[in-house]
């Protein structure tokens, strides 16, 4: 299936949308951490989500097909560096359609440097995903683990860092 992506990064009109996709990502997050449950009204935490659209290191983004969201993307270091994606998730009905490949490569094209991506080889799909993007837009990249800081019942993320040479910036 070809479909057209668009990021739009959150406004205030739309953080709501924001929201209600995160509670979709946490609930796939749940799949690898049985501690990670609900709160007694049936949601589950923002979190950090809030630094990502008042702080000016760090963007949201929606995705869009159709002009319908589909997914998100949480980025930092955009003033700062290296670029982060903090985190990235697209709904179940659009995955291993492209989307999330279209989005990964259009967030490098739109914020042109050197990047960090973490995941955590408990989540398969995670980990082939963002080696897959890696390798096809970059000549180079450094691999390492690092413990999840204040966190030492977590598996390690894993820490690729890169500079996209392969992704037109025009």
């Amino acid at each position: 299936m070809s479909t057209s992506i668009a990021l739009e990064r959150v406004a205030p009109d739309t953080r709501i949308v924001l929201e209600r996709l995160w509670q979709l990502y946490r609930h796939d997050l749940s799949e690898f951490r049985s501690s990670m449950v609900p709160e007694a009204d049936g949601t589950y935490p923002l979190r950090h989500l809030p630094d990502y659209l008042d702080h000016a290191d760090r963007a949201a983004y929606l995705m869009l097909v159709d002009e319908r969201p589909v997914g998100f993307a949480l980025v930092a270091g955009l003033e700062t560096g290296p670029r982060s994606i903090s985190e990235f998730f697209v709904v179940r009905a659009l995955r291993r359609q492209g989307v999330g490949y279209d989005a990964a490569v259009e967030l490098l094209r739109v914020h042109p440097g050197a990047w960090e991506v973490a995941f955590q080889e408990e989540n398969p799909a995670a980990a082939r995903f963002w080696r897959r993007i890696i390798a096809e837009v970059a000549d180079t990249s450094y691999e390492e683990r690092h413990p999840v800081p204040g966190k030492p019942e977590l598996p390690p993320d894993v820490i690729i860092t890169f500079d996209p040479n392969k992704v037109s910036t025009s």
